[in-house]
């Protein structure tokens, strides 16, 4: 599988080659380039090595320089779908937390089918509110965040959580073991969450697997989280930035990783008695 942030580079790339054959099929050098445009020639090169983003009025300039005004367009909307598939936290959170929660409410009423598959924590549709606020709690720690909002955020986030109870949606989880495991939060915080996933597990329009830690693996191994949001969206979490991936190829690849991880859950009885096994293991 393409690394989700190689994917979103690679977008990057082809814009920056665009533009890079458009210079030259002018014929004119870097240095030509920038000074038709009216800026340093390093820009020049920053931005067809793909290390800058041009900004749609760099493109219209670059575009008009070498005499294809009529590509701008079409190069502008290419670059903004590039820089909207990475999304770095720092500007994600920069109005904090709970406003992040709030901003996917209308998306996700919107969305039918929710395919998640988490390898470190309990997926956010399932999150209880002690829960969610730790893990936001360390995510504003670990950012340095100027207003840690993560007790708003997380009566936000188990508000928004509410879907599962609406219908005309349908929700596929996937966990690793491990996830029942890591404790997150003190032990009350932790024995709350996963009571609530033996519950919310039973929901009609819930799906929650678990892939056992002695699980064989054939097909795959323990992935990054992401999410599959209907068949248009990927969403891949990194330290570092969040990947919106619509590209129906790579989409595809996303949806074949998860069916090949849901054939290694365990399902019903069986997911219930790895909860109580954690649950017991709390002491």
């Amino acid at each position: 599988m393409t690394l989700p942030s190689s994917s979103a580079q690679s977008a990057r790339a082809v814009v920056a080659r665009r533009l890079r054959d458009l210079r030259k099929g002018a014929g004119l050098t870097v240095v030509e380039l920038a000074r038709g445009c009216g800026w340093h020639h390093a820009k020049t090169s920053r931005i067809e090595n793909a290390k800058t983003a041009p900004t749609a009025t760099d493109i219209r300039l670059w575009c008009r320089t070498v005499g294809s005004e009529g590509q701008a367009d079409d190069l502008i909307v290419q670059s903004l779908h590039a820089e909207s598939m990475y999304s770095e936290w720092r500007h994600r959170t920069r109005s904090g937390l709970k406003q992040l929660q709030d901003s996917a409410v209308t998306f996700f009423r919107q969305t039918e089918l929710f395919r998640v598959y988490s390898s470190t924590l309990v997926p956010g549709l399932l999150q209880t509110e002690g829960y969610a606020a730790a893990v936001l709690g360390m995510s504003a720690r670990f950012r340095d965040l100027p207003v840690d909002d993560s007790v708003e955020a997380a009566r936000a986030r188990v508000d928004r959580s509410r879907i599962v109870h609406e219908r005309g949606h349908r929700f596929v989880l996937l966990v690793e073991e491990a996830v029942l495991r890591y404790r997150v939060g003190d032990d009350a915080a932790m024995a709350a969450q996963l009571g609530h996933l033996l519950t919310a597990g039973a929901l009609p329009a819930v799906s929650l697997g678990i892939v056992p830690a002695a699980t064989k693996r054939q097909d795959q191994w323990p992935r990054e989280t992401f999410h599959v949001y209907d068949d248009t969206l990927v969403s891949v979490e990194l330290v570092s930035a969040q990947v919106r991936i619509t590209q129906p190829s790579e989409i595809a690849l996303y949806v074949r990783a998860f069916e090949d991880l849901r054939r290694s859950a365990v399902y019903g009885a069986a997911a219930r008695a790895l909860i109580v096994k954690a649950i017991e293991a709390l002491g």
